[in-house]
């Protein structure tokens, strides 16, 4: 089976341009391709996984990746898939958080002189002169073909602004430059992203010739994505920080029956062969599929002693245990107690398992809050000084857990 043929086989492809010339590039490495990261955020997500592992795949089969940060398009934000604009960003806060961006790419992929590189659309498109970006780029792109993308569709509804409306043009740029500076000749991106990317390979082809070997490659990323990247209506973040080793772990242990073997196809670097063989699994089996998927994941973003511990810690969860030394911790002082005593409310609060009050109160009253595996029953429910220090093992719905200790 060649690269691209285990690509399909993997589930990765969705669309593609010149397919023939794009399989060939890539199964003799000779594809220099890019994959864009806009910096809305200090830390990526499991959203991103995909594309992650689509360039540690290609780079170890000899294809030069580069990682696009969206400096300059972060400042304009793409309307895909969006209800409303996003939140505009300093150049300060872009920076900040391109930085933290390399740091967990290079889990990933190798930098380096002839390996992967990072570069910054920022760099270019801000030094761009509006008049000359116009007669130079603007005259390449219908404005009827544009509003006919499905990136624009859903904004249309609700007010599209004119800066979002460039954001199509910035991303064609961008390829553009990259395919003269840096002889990038492959873009990959999400399956939503198609119109946007169309706009590159048409740019270089308006201006540099239609025999001009650019091509475009998006990914099975829109919804499957959108299911990685977020649980309990927050990001699962690949920063340890955010997001600790062992809740990322139990994120990908508790993926849905149907969706196991999809994820260990896509995201993990198991022979096919022992995904297929996984695929028979039934009843009890299939939770030990969850358990390979939370485990190959967690070592590729955090390690192997932290893959190892998170392990554990599930483990000994599944078993009863009253809580393991791995599992998310909040240490309170005595200061945070009233009388000697804390809420339920407060607590879940101040462990992060909800954004406010009002909130953890939502979800006491849906029944889906359990302190030491019982049920909290009421808002008002209570706990002394005395158990605090014991540990509290604290337990959101079916899947996130927390201890709390004074």
């Amino acid at each position: 089976m060649t690269l691209y043929e285990e690509l399909k086989a993997r589930g990765l492809i969705a669309q593609v341009t010149d397919e023939a010339l794009i399989s060939e590039m890539i199964n003799n490495g000779k594809a220099t391709f890019y994959i864009g990261y806009d910096c809305t955020a200090d830390s990526l997500t499991a959203g991103h996984f995909v594309a992650l592992t689509m360039m540690k795949r290609l780079q170890q089969t000899g294809n030069k990746p580069i990682a696009l940060i969206g400096g300059g398009t972060t400042m304009i934000g793409d309307p895909s898939g969006r209800t409303d604009m996003r939140k505009m960003l300093t150049r300060e806060d872009i920076e900040y958080n391109a930085a933290c961006f390399k740091r967990q790419m290079e889990r990933f992929i190798e930098f380096g002189e002839g390996k992967a590189q990072m570069v910054n659309n920022a760099d270019w498109l801000l030094d761009l002169n509006y008049v000359n970006l116009l007669r130079e780029v603007g005259a390449c792109f219908s404005v009827n073909n544009m509003l006919r993308a499905d990136c624009y569709k859903q904004r249309m509804e609700k007010g599209l602004s004119f800066l979002e409306f460039n954001y199509m043009i910035m991303q064609s740029y961008d390829f553009y430059h990259l395919f003269q500076s840096h002889g990038c000749n492959m873009q990959f991106g999400g399956n939503d992203q198609w119109s946007n990317m169309l706009g590159g390979t048409e740019l270089i082809r308006r201006k540099l010739g239609k025999d001009a070997h650019c091509m475009t490659i998006t990914l099975l990323t829109d919804a499957q994505g959108n299911k990685m990247g977020k649980t309990a209506g927050n990001a699962v973040w690949l920063d340890p920080n955010k997001t600790s080793p062992f809740d990322f772990y139990q994120y990908w242990r508790n993926v849905g029956d149907q969706d196991v073997i999809k994820c260990l196809r896509m995201l993990t670097f198991l022979p096919l062969e022992q995904i297929d063989e996984m695929a028979q699994w039934q009843d009890a089996r299939i939770n030990e599929a969850k358990e390979v998927l939370a485990y190959e994941l967690t070592e590729m973003v955090h390690g192997t002693e932290e893959a190892g511990k998170a392990r554990k810690a599930a483990k000994a969860l599944f078993a009863g245990g009253v809580g393991d030394e791995n599992m998310p911790t909040t240490t309170l002082t005595a200061a945070q107690l009233d009388n000697g005593r804390i809420g339920i409310l407060t607590l879940m609060t101040i462990c992060g398992l909800s954004k406010s009050n009002g909130e953890a109160r939502r979800l006491v009253q849906q029944g889906g809050v359990f302190v030491d595996d019982q049920k909290v029953d009421a808002p008002d429910v209570s706990f002394t000084e005395e158990q605090l220090r014991k540990g509290l093992k604290l337990r959101k719905g079916k899947k996130i857990y927390h201890k709390a200790i004074l």
